[in-house]
């Protein structure tokens, strides 16, 4: 079982990269619901990739590069908050692999054990209390594989929904199943991940729910244009985004 910090002055925040490039609302969403606990949040503007495109792709050398690049970024001891269970698992999990024995390991890992996915930190190191301001309405909760297997987050990601007094939480069939994006997965395997998101977006459809949230921009990107192509009007957005809208801050 993970130990979690006591609330810290000033985090780190990893935005992601999907984020920057079609959803820096969120971002900033996010940075919002992070000072309104009182911290402080500074943002590397350097930061790029984690490196998991290369990773999952078999590029370890390339992967561990990237993965350097970003630790040496992250300089101060404060926790790195993560926009992303798919990014998150990356830094917190991957990275040790791609050290595995390397001279640097130790350090490599007390880099890991300072990264932390946005959800998780909000309820076990925050301890956030949310107030919901929103009028009545219904939500589905998609969670990445990454969340749900790697950083076990998708208790934290529902234990923050259900905190929303005026939100209804239904359930999708077969909520576990991915989605079909996995980053290159989707563009190794087209086929595969177009009968993947066809069964996911069928599943959240069925809810008749009045949109979906999701934790991953990964998973948003996919599932959206799905049901834009297939012409389903729900559609999702970041989590992050959908907390802060209910609770008055934008």
């Amino acid at each position: 079982m993970r130990i979690y910090p006591a609330k810290p002055v000033k985090v780190y925040f990893y935005a992601t990269c999907l984020v920057d490039m079609f959803d820096p609302e969120a971002g900033l969403d996010a940075i919002t619901l992070l000072e309104q606990q009182g911290i402080e949040v500074i943002f590397i503007e350097k930061q790029t990739c984690c490196g998991q495109p290369a990773y999952s792709s078999g590029y370890d050398k390339e992967a561990k590069q990237v993965a350097q690049s970003q630790m040496d970024l992250f300089t101060e001891n404060w926790p790195v908050v993560v926009l992303s269970g798919s990014c998150g698992g990356m830094m917190h999990h991957h990275y040790r692999r791609l050290f595995k024995d390397d001279e640097n390991q130790a350090h490599v890992d007390t880099f890991c054990d300072r990264v932390f996915e946005m959800t998780e930190f909000l309820v076990n190191v925050c301890r956030v209390k949310l107030n919901d301001k929103g009028e009545s309405t219904s939500v589905v909760m998609h969670t990445s594989c990454a969340a749900r297997r790697e950083m076990n987050v998708h208790v934290t990601a529902t234990q923050l929904l259900t905190q929303l007094d005026n939100v209804e939480i239904r359930e999708q069939a077969y909520e576990s199943e991915c989605c079909g994006f996995g980053g290159t997965f989707a563009v190794r395997h087209p086929n595969i991940s177009q009968a993947m998101v066809e069964d996911k977006t069928r599943h959240l459809s069925d809810t008749q729910a009045s949109e979906f949230v999701s934790a991953d921009w990964g998973c948003l990107l996919n599932i959206n244009g799905a049901l834009e192509y297939q012409g389903k009007p729900m559609r999702g957005r970041h989590l992050a985004s959908f907390l802060l809208e209910r609770t008055g801050g934008k």
